[in-house]
């Protein structure tokens, strides 16, 4: 299914039913006053957000959602009844902003969370309401009230602990497949992923945290080259970004410290928030240097990227490397969890804040 992570739509909450004027005729009960009752509410419009969506489609399709509006009011003291209520499920992650404006309203963070996208009028009164010692046979009613109408921008950013990014080809999908549950599509030419992929790694029992591949990206990908630009926008939540750098290119041309720094630069051009996310340095398929030469490649790429931060030399086809990299990663989220949480072993071995540069 394609991925959509951008939407259009909008809300229409139903108008609130008119109050009713009707008087009461019984059969010796000359004076038997008002009993006009009141019209029902609207219907609301609310919006769920339910962990089993990974996508906008479904609102690509269907772009109007209207509830019913309440009942009128009726004799007897009979109250109208409220219009049915309307709840769409939107994936978790989704932001909600007014279309016109751009302003922000509402954030689905946590499974289960709901909200009111548009509330419902108020029902009118009846002319029951009127009644007084002054006023023995009211005649007033009011109308319903309308509902709330709004045309909503909806934008999906994943929720992922830690994102991957780096150029086309870079390993990012053989990375996730071989960490984590994804089984991303992975081939021999560039831009082989074209929608974010979620994998969760599984560090050991009740220990996991989830990861996010996105497309590759290229130079001038700020600017709406390639096609990573369209989700950069999935970085913004992580809490660790680990730049995946191809260690040993097919083309002897291509230098892959001109290709990392073309990644940072297009993320301090995009968001220089993005930019100061903490940033780890993946250097993959180490497979493809020779045994002899890898501590020298290595050591060569970090002295002249000149980076002062975590360096993993790994390979994601053969998973060399790789475990001492979850486990690192993991430890690290952990120390930022929030407070409620409780604290873990942090095994030494595994410390992010004692790993050697290599």
């Amino acid at each position: 299914m394609k991925f959509v992570d951008e939407a259009l739509i909008d809300v229409i909450a139903g108008d609130g039913g008119n109050g009713c004027v009707s008087f009461r005729h019984e059969k010796f009960k000359e004076f038997g006053g008002p009993n006009g009752g009141d019209g029902g509410r609207g219907g609301h419009v609310f919006a769920v957000a339910d962990a089993s969506l990974n996508t906008l489609v479904d609102f690509r399709f269907s772009k109007r959602y209207a509830a019913k509006r309440g009942e009128h009011g009726l004799g007897s003291d009979m109250f109208g009844a409220a219009g049915e209520d309307i709840t769409l499920k939107m994936p978790v992650g989704t932001i909600i902003a007014d279309a016109d404006t751009g302003e922000v309203l509402f954030e689905l963070l946590a499974p289960g969370e709901v909200i009111t996208l548009a509330k419902g009028g108020d029902g009118g009164f009846g002319n029951m309401r009127f009644k007084s010692s002054i006023n023995r046979a009211p005649r007033q009613k009011t109308p319903g009230w309308p509902g709330e109408k709004r045309q909503l921008k909806l934008e999906l950013k994943v929720l992922a602990d830690v994102g991957l990014l780096g150029m086309p080809n870079a390993g990012k999908s053989t990375l996730i497949a071989a960490v984590s549950n994804a089984r991303p599509k992975i081939a021999d030419y560039p831009f082989t992923t074209l929608h974010p992929n979620l994998g969760v790694v599984r560090v050991g029992p009740e220990q996991s945290f989830v990861i996010a591949d996105l497309p590759g990206l290229i130079e001038g990908a700020s600017d709406g080259a390639g096609l990573g630009h369209q989700f950069l926008r999935h970085l913004q939540r992580t809490r660790l970004l680990l730049h995946v750098v191809d260690l040993a290119p097919f083309d002897d041309a291509v230098d892959p410290v001109a290709q990392a720094r073309a990644i940072v630069a297009e993320l301090k051009k995009y968001d220089p928030s993005l930019h100061k996310k903490p940033r780890w340095l993946v250097l993959n398929k180490l497979d493809m240097v020779a045994p002899e030469s890898r501590d020298r490649v290595v050591a060569d790429f970090v002295r002249r990227f000149r980076y002062k931060g975590p360096v993993f030399a790994i390979s994601a086809l053969t998973r060399e490397g790789c475990e001492p990299l979850i486990q690192v990663v993991y430890q690290y989220l952990h120390r930022q969890h929030l407070a409620l949480q409780q604290p873990v072993n942090i095994d030494p071995r595994f410390d992010a804040a004692t790993v050697p540069v290599s």
